[in-house]
């Protein structure tokens, strides 16, 4: 099963809870009016796309109907899906320009941060890279054994200290070992800690200050990862974390269980951050770089 078909699978919960019912909506409507608008605003507001996303859709919308001159519901779904695909955007690769690159991994417990380093150190291994994983995250008792776990499993090295030790000692560790292994990516997990925005802001500010001294010209990378059966809160989350890190792309988890894949919407429209990887399963081949065109096509086929 190849991930396009999973991500097929994976969003039937949100394609069930919107697409069938935007189809059912231009299928009952015969002609194009306010009240088909106000239908739709409803059903997107409802699909967790969010009050201020789902205005600007229909504002584009709108303009696009009035230019175009369309009178059938069906042209008026083809352009909604245009819409969508352009609002979400390309998505774009990392930067990995330098041996050893960084990726920065943040994101609050329980969102699936720790799976999500697995799943993308196997897939950089894949490509033949070497992959050295840094766990900075000394505050949680299972956090360092479950990253064990997982880096076994994409056969990666992982560099750790005991629990409760200085994130940013383990970090130095780390860039040493990258260094001396000649990785080609170094990629840290940190304590998701967002409750004590003061202490995660001043450990953030400690790793990097670690990193840009010891690695001065790397590529960078800061992920977020968010989870989508969260819908709403996950832009909440992610607005806290704007605030105390300097994000270059997002990871969505968990997309296969949840009917609030409409979030991605209003995740990028209102963050203007780039989604980089989606989950849509456990597998350690469940998680791929994010392609907007796929995402709708997968959402609306």
């Amino acid at each position: 099963m190849g991930f396009f078909d999973k991500l097929k699978a994976g969003l039937s919960k949100t394609k069930n809870a919107f697409v069938s019912q935007v189809d059912n909506l231009f299928k009952s409507f015969v002609k194009v009016d306010e009240e088909l608008f106000e239908e739709l605003e409803e059903l997107l507001i409802c699909s967790d796309v969010g009050v201020n996303t789902t205005e600007e859709i229909l504002e584009k919308l709108r303009d696009v109907v009035k230019t175009k001159r369309i009178t059938d519901g069906e042209t008026v779904k083809e352009e909604l899906k245009l819409i969508l695909s352009e609002m979400i955007g390309e998505g774009t690769p990392l930067a990995l320009d330098t041996a050893p690159s960084v990726i920065l991994v943040i994101g609050v417990n329980g969102v699936g941060k720790t799976t999500s380093i697995g799943k993308i150190s196997a897939q950089l291994k894949s490509q033949g890279k070497k992959v050295v994983v840094a766990a900075a995250d000394t505050f949680r008792a299972a956090a360092i054994d479950q990253l064990a776990v997982w880096c076994d499993r994409a056969q990666v090295e992982l560099i750790k200290q005991s629990e409760g030790s200085d994130p940013a000692a383990v970090v130095y560790d780390a860039v040493s070992a990258a260094k001396s292994r000649h990785a080609d990516v170094l990629i840290v997990d940190t304590a998701g800690r967002l409750h004590n925005k003061k202490n995660l802001m001043d450990e953030l500010a400690k790793i990097n200050r670690v990193i840009s001294r010891e690695l001065p010209d790397a590529s960078r990378e800061t992920l977020l990862v968010l989870d989508a059966t969260t819908g709403q809160n996950a832009i909440i989350q992610a607005k806290e974390f704007k605030s105390v890190a300097d994000i270059t792309g997002l990871v969505l988890t968990k997309l296969d269980g949840t009917a609030k894949g409409g979030s991605i919407f209003s995740i990028k429209s209102e963050l203007n951050v780039p989604v980089k990887y989606i989950g849509v399963g456990e597998k350690i081949d469940d998680m791929q770089p994010f392609d907007a065109g796929d995402f709708v096509r997968a959402m609306f086929e």
